[in-house]
Parts: C-alpha cells; structure tokens; sequence
C-alpha cells in the first residue's frame, strides 16, 4: 500500500460527476467512470455516492467475488491516513473467469438422409389422397 498513491477526502470530493466520478471504499480511491455504463444497478447509484466514502453503502449491498475484485482494478491510489487491516494489505487482483456454457447435439441414429425428406412429403402425399377421395 505504500507504493499507492495517497489521496485526501477534500481531493476525492472535487471528482463527483459523470465525467469524473471517484469514490472511496474501505480506504481504496476508485476511478469509476469508465464503469458508470457496466453497472448493474445503473449510473446514478454511483454518481450518487461519487467524492465520499461510499463503504457503507458497499458494504450493505452485499456485493459478489467478482464486485470486490473490481474495487482492486479500478483503484487509483489510497485514503490518506487509512489505517488498512491485513486483509485488505495482502488483496491482490484475481481475475475472474468466465465460464461459457457450450451444448453440441450427437445425432447417433442410422436413418438414411433421405429419411426426413420422407417424414415430410408422406403426410402430404397422403393428405392429398383424402382430400380428392372426399372430393370424388
């Protein structure tokens, strides 16, 4: 942490807008605002809590693995006099993977490929049978 940055709480307020728009969260200052559009919640929660400590609200919304990491990307330096807990000085970045979910059919029956043409044009051929049967 000592190679971080440091910021005071007057210099983090001046960054409060959709342009600008920093916050600090548990002694971490993030530059957000390339991350007001990804959001899940939307831009204005954000922007609402841009220039102050937003660690409360954080916390309380009970964010994911993968939220906390992104406290680590978006870092651009440190609270001035935060006192961090070891937990916070050994966090390093883990970049999270995303698992695609990918589905393939194994069509293992023997009909010839004829078949389906088959499967459609019968029913018809002998619908047209009805048909002018009735007629008749």
């Amino acid at each position: 942490m000592a190679d971080q940055k440091s910021f005071t709480p007057s210099q983090v307020a001046r960054h409060k807008s959709k342009k600008d728009c920093w916050f600090v969260i548990n002694g971490r200052v993030l530059d957000v605002t390339k991350f007001l559009e990804e959001h899940p919640a939307g831009e204005e929660v954000l922007i609402e809590a841009a220039g102050k400590d937003a660690t409360k609200e954080f916390n309380n919304v009970g964010h994911s693995k993968e939220a906390h990491n992104l406290l680590l990307k978006y870092q651009v330096g440190v609270l001035q006099n935060y006192a961090f807990n070891e937990a916070d000085k050994n966090a390093s970045f883990v970049e999270s993977v995303h698992k695609e979910m990918s589905a393939f059919v194994i069509k293992d029956d023997k009909m010839p490929k004829y078949s389906t043409f088959l499967e459609f044009v019968l029913p018809l051929v002998f619908a047209g049978f009805y048909f002018s049967y009735r007629y008749l």
